[in-house]
């Protein structure tokens, strides 16, 4: 077990100590008023840890504090750990990003896209062309999400058990079959949409590689990296550290989320798109591995070009999240001046972010209120990790963004 500690002063690191203790503030405060459990954020610049703080509890009912060793479901912060796996595969040339999803997975030979109706009288026609692997990896495949309530697609994914992404009881190979079936919602390349890609991307690094997701992801990230508490679920030994689930009470505080998973052994369903859990030593080393451009410590795992272009806008035209992503879903402000890499947001006009951020700054954020970010041009990583599901959208991560920008002071 490797833990995050801080490596050097603010001030040293060109940041500024009062800015970051009114951060540190605000977010206590969010605890004491029962919004949040309680939190770990940590500041590196140059890759040395430069503020790291832990506030509250990883388990209210136990009076269980949060350290810097606590255990945290990353969710969606997993899908540029997926991409990175699928980058190693395309270094070796046993996969390519226009390789159609179809050659891999072959349930998804004739995907048919959305044209009309709802229900058993959805009407469809054939996609003029085939989903491919950047597709996947950019969200602009035609898949969705069963819990937007937005589109008739979305209904037909739950009416096929796929409000939380998965059928009950169903492993990855056998989920995937069920989205292949399932029509499009719009020509694969043409609009950007949240969805299940990741998932499927997960299957395809594991019918390419030969290898489960986790073993693959266990073999060539984390263990080459020292992510030592990475993976797709916990074990014994590590059970008292990850820390209880809450989500936002309708009347307001927060209440714990019973009978999750991740404890009891390896999951039949791997999610390539929100399954990990994570520490934040390990997250740590991952956003360094991406800061570096593919070396940490001596270990290569992807060439300088690989993650540059993992970490560049991939929209057409250069357009933003809120231009290209359409949907009800997507059109909102948090979305402009923001475009999409593989896998990763990208700020690419910080004059409309709805935060300040840096040009060229990319990462992601998870549904349990975890985040990071990787800013290239101020040379910073960022990663905040709690454990709330809200029920609406909140200020945390804009909070966030906006108390780091005033504590760079260079």
């Amino acid at each position: 077990m490797a833990q995050l500690r801080q490596e050097v002063d603010p001030g040293a690191a060109g940041l500024d100590p009062g800015a970051l203790a009114r951060m540190d503030r605000h977010f206590a405060g969010l605890v004491d008023e029962g919004r949040l459990p309680g939190f770990l954020v940590s500041v590196a610049r140059a890759g040395r840890v430069a503020h790291l703080t832990t506030h509250g509890l990883r388990d209210i009912a136990a009076g269980r504090p949060v350290e810097p060793d606590t255990l945290w479901r990353v969710y969606s912060m997993t899908k540029p750990v997926t991409a990175v796996a699928a980058l190693l595969l395309v270094e070796e040339g046993r996969l390519s990003l226009d390789d159609p999803v179809a050659d891999h997975l072959p349930a998804f030979a004739d995907p048919r896209v959305y044209v009309g109706g709802s229900g058993a009288d959805v009407r469809t026609r054939p996609a003029t062309g085939p989903i491919l692997v950047r597709h996947l990896m950019t969200h602009t495949s035609g898949l969705t999400f069963g819990f937007y309530h937005t589109h008739p697609v979305d209904a037909l994914y739950r009416e096929a058990g796929l409000e939380s992404s998965v059928p009950p009881g169903a492993d990855l190979a056998e989920t995937i079959e069920v989205y292949a079936g399932l029509p499009l919602q719009f020509e694969p390349g043409t609009q950007w949409n949240y969805s299940v890609a990741s998932n499927v991307l997960g299957r395809v690094i594991e019918v390419v590689s030969g290898q489960p997701l986790d073993v693959f992801c266990a073999e060539r990230i984390f263990g080459p990296l020292g992510m030592t508490d990475a993976g797709f679920h916990v074990t014994d030994e590590q059970a008292p550290r990850l820390s209880e689930m809450y989500g936002e009470k309708e009347g307001g505080g927060i209440e714990r989320i019973p009978g999750l998973p991740l404890r009891g052994g390896r999951p039949r369903f791997l999610s390539g798109s929100g399954g990990m859990v994570a520490s934040a030593h390990d997250y740590h080393r991952f956003m360094e591995l991406l800061r570096r451009r593919g070396e940490l410590d001596g270990v290569r795992l992807l060439a300088p070009g690989t993650v540059d272009l993992m970490t560049r806008n991939h929209l057409p035209g250069g357009a933003d999240l809120r231009a290209f992503g359409s949907r009800p879903a997507h059109d909102e402000p948090g979305n402009e001046g923001v475009g999409f890499g593989l896998s990763v947001s990208v700020v690419i006009d910080p004059s409309r972010t709805q935060a300040p951020s840096g040009l060229g700054a990319y990462g992601w954020s998870g549904v349990a209120t975890t985040t990071f970010w990787v800013d290239p041009g101020r040379d910073l990583t960022v990663q905040f990790m709690t454990q709330v599901r809200p029920r609406s959208s909140h200020t945390v991560f804009r909070d966030l963004k906006r108390f780091v920008h005033e504590a760079v002071s260079d």
